[in-house]
């Protein structure tokens, strides 16, 4: 039997996290559509030597809802100044296995957005802004700290890679009511909707399982994206809506973290479902380098409902973690501005109420591999 199949089927019931592990934007916090650079699909990266895996992953979001601290503000929906934005994100991935522990990953992604608001078009009515192309490409290595024919019933995984600003920064739309004499004008689009940071970065992930019960199984994960850079030169032009907002006119590249746990279990030889969590966010200072920069820092606690299906070497994963705790915390720039004029100073960020995440995927197996008869043997009962 080749090396995928087993070890696929044996971890079937963890496919529904790990197949689309991806920190997702919420609206207006920049959260990007990736996690790390080795790819999240524990499947994917339970490769023997030479296995290729190619897959993509899909997600939609819409987000409308405002939050300052963690207090939604309902007056914006009822009052009809929400900042609405609508996200598609496409990722590109291929997964290849150097050994039995150590494996590669490539990620291609790219996105379409639209922000549709009323005060970045003066006010008085309602426009949407576009983006769309290529986003930031990711590169990494990953290796499993156990070897797998051993320790099936368990394993952790640690991976570093590097985040390419192949992605525009700068993308730019019409704003209208906003140019010379209340005229249209070009500027770059929101940070939310940017396809990218325009940072080089730097990923730390980890991701593992662990056997808890027959055909039950915790799992978990998280990344950090370390973002030295400090700013990418993008105008924001916040500082026309109001003079104290000039320490907000340049785009920050902010980190980016993500966390997820939660229990898998295999309904059948080739459907699993998945019950988890994920916290997700961008913070309010950097790892390394300076704060300086628009930036919206939030947070997003969610539950993560899951289920995949398997077939041979094909799998197909849906995951649609809806929010149940949402927080804008007070940015760099908000502090600055409170102490600079001695008001209160902090800034809303919207948010979605749910997340719709797709995955496939196909193997291509070169090896095979010794598995446990026993282990084995539950799974087809």
């Amino acid at each position: 039997m080749r090396a995928s199949q087993p070890l696929t089927f044996t971890f079937l019931g963890l496919i529904s996290f790990f197949g689309i592990n991806q920190a997702s934007a919420q609206g207006c916090v920049a959260i990007r559509h990736f996690s790390s650079c080795v790819g999240n699909t524990l499947e994917n990266n339970l490769l023997g030597p030479g296995d290729i895996q190619i897959g993509s992953n899909y997600r939609y979001f819409k987000s409308f809802r405002h939050f300052r601290g963690t207090e939604e503000e309902p007056d914006r929906v009822s009052n009809e100044t929400e900042v609405i934005n609508h996200s598609h994100s496409w990722d590109f991935f291929l997964t290849y296995g150097i050994s039995d522990r150590w494996y590669a990953s490539i990620t291609i992604p790219t996105v379409i957005n639209t922000r549709s608001s009323l005060y970045e078009h003066g006010r008085d009515e309602r426009n949407t802004t576009f983006s769309r192309g290529l986003a930031d490409i990711r590169v990494g290595v990953g290796y499993w700290l156990f070897d797998l024919e051993k320790h099936q019933n368990g394993n952790l995984a640690l991976g570093f890679g590097l985040k390419l600003p192949t992605g525009s920064y700068n993308a730019s739309d019409i704003f209208y009511n906003v140019g010379p004499e209340g005229g249209p004008q070009v500027r770059p689009v929101d940070q939310s909707i940017q396809p990218g940071d325009g940072g080089f970065g730097i990923t730390l992930d980890f991701q593992f399982y662990q056997k808890i019960a027959e055909r039950f199984f915790a799992y978990g994960g998280g990344f950090y994206l370390i973002n030295p850079r400090e700013t990418n030169g993008t105008r924001t032009f916040r500082e026309t809506l109001s003079p104290i907002l000039q320490n907000e006119a340049i785009m920050a590249v902010p980190d980016q973290f993500s966390l997820r746990t939660g229990v898998s279990h295999s309904l059948s030889n080739t459907i699993s479902a998945s019950l988890g969590a994920r916290y997700e966010g961008v913070p309010v200072k950097d790892l390394i380098g300076g704060n300086e920069g628009f930036r919206r820092p939030g947070n997003v606690l969610s539950i993560d409902p899951g289920i995949a299906f398997m077939k041979d070497n094909f799998s197909l994963n849906i995951n649609v973690p809806f929010a149940v705790r949402r927080e804008r915390p007070q940015s760099v720039t908000d502090l600055q501005t409170q102490e600079m004029t001695g008001e209160p100073r902090q800034g809303d960020a919207a948010f979605a109420d749910y997340l719709i995440n797709v995955g496939v995927s196909y193997r291509i197996a070169k090896n095979k591999i010794k598995v446990n008869p026993e282990l084995m043997e539950q799974f087809k009962n």
